[in-house]
């Protein structure tokens, strides 16, 4: 659903699957600084919405995901996955409950799986799933509680659920393109799905283990392979946040190999310009790959900064102070 707001003057088209929202308005460093300062919104109206509702949705939705779910605030935001039997991760959700109903964005593309899924997965429990992307727009802002929302709006962490039809009216802020958004999602370390995962991903290799898995919760699909591995083994990948060489004038694209030493190591997820750091990037590389080994991104030379370290498993915990900002 092609946002209205990329008819506003300067606004360019971000690429797919983000070519329905822009990417910038004409100044994409003063957008980051303005989304920084709270003084803007980014349109994210092309992640799409579902709905679950009836008295069953949360200890349903607690036994079917990796997150513990069946406690739940009222208002309070989380993340989830839904995995495979083998552990590998199929959906991100990012949700919050507002004491009737669990709504919950996801990424573009993935709500009709999503929603066929569950819907499968009813059984005779009282939940009923919709999808309401027609309904609802995605818009993001940092410290969102602070917000005076208008009726019918949703806060979830600092994602706000906008009724599509209040799109125009823009929170009364400035607006901000992807870019400004994925260049902080980038320096806060986090994981974005189809970007920093592929089909084999497992939640240990790019840091999902306590924003989005419970470790301690009950039975779930893929859980066998969770506990294993953070028991007894290592994840074979680890995500790393890249300095990219600010000589070169182009980013990385998505799935550029990452090379050490003439080998293929890994790919990059997502990159971005930073208005203070510059060139940065996300990539997924072995963990074998040294910590402190130079990397090449395509044609670009890439420092490292560890997010998961090369020891993640075996109980070994993520140092909260690597995880930045990820919420």
């Amino acid at each position: 659903m092609r946002s209205p707001l990329l008819d506003t003057p300067g606004a360019v088209a971000a690429e797919t699957p983000d070519a329905d929202v822009a990417g910038h308005y004409g100044d994409p460093f003063a957008e980051q600084r303005a989304l920084l300062a709270g003084e803007a919104m980014v349109d994210r109206s092309n992640r799409e919405v579902v709905r679950i509702s009836g008295p069953d949705r949360l200890s349903w939705l607690n036994n079917l995901s990796s997150q513990k779910l069946d406690n739940l605030k009222p208002g309070e935001a989380t993340q989830t996955l839904l995995l495979d039997a083998q552990g590998r991760v199929e959906h991100h959700l990012t949700l919050v409950d507002d004491g009737e109903a669990v709504w919950a964005h996801v990424e573009p593309g993935t709500a009709a799986e999503l929603t066929a899924f569950l819907n499968k997965m009813r059984f005779m429990l009282r939940v009923e799933v919709a999808e309401v992307t027609d309904d609802y727009a995605v818009v993001s802002v940092v410290e969102a509680e602070r917000l005076t929302l208008p009726e019918g709006a949703i806060l979830v962490g600092d994602d706000v659920l906008l009724p599509r039809d209040l799109l125009a009216g823009r929170l009364g802020l400035k607006l901000a393109g992807l870019w400004a958004y994925e260049a902080l999602r980038i320096e806060d370390h986090r994981p974005r799905l189809g970007f920093e995962t592929d089909h084999k991903t497992i939640p240990h290799e790019v840091g999902w283990i306590g924003s989005a898995l419970h470790l301690s919760k009950g039975c779930y699909k893929g859980q066998e392979t969770v506990a294993r591995v953070h028991n007894l083994g290592h994840p074979p990948r680890r995500l790393v946040f890249l300095h990219l060489d600010g000589s070169v004038d182009t980013l990385p694209k998505h799935g550029t190999p990452v090379v050490l030493d003439d080998g293929e190591v890994g790919f990059v997820g997502s990159a971005a310009r930073h208005y203070e750091l510059g060139p940065i990037a996300l990539a997924v590389v072995k963990r074998t790959v040294p910590v402190d080994a130079t990397l090449t991104a395509g044609e670009v030379a890439a420092t490292q900064e560890v997010i998961v370290p090369p020891d993640a498993g075996r109980n070994v915990q993520i140092d909260p102070a690597l995880r930045r900002r990820i919420r």
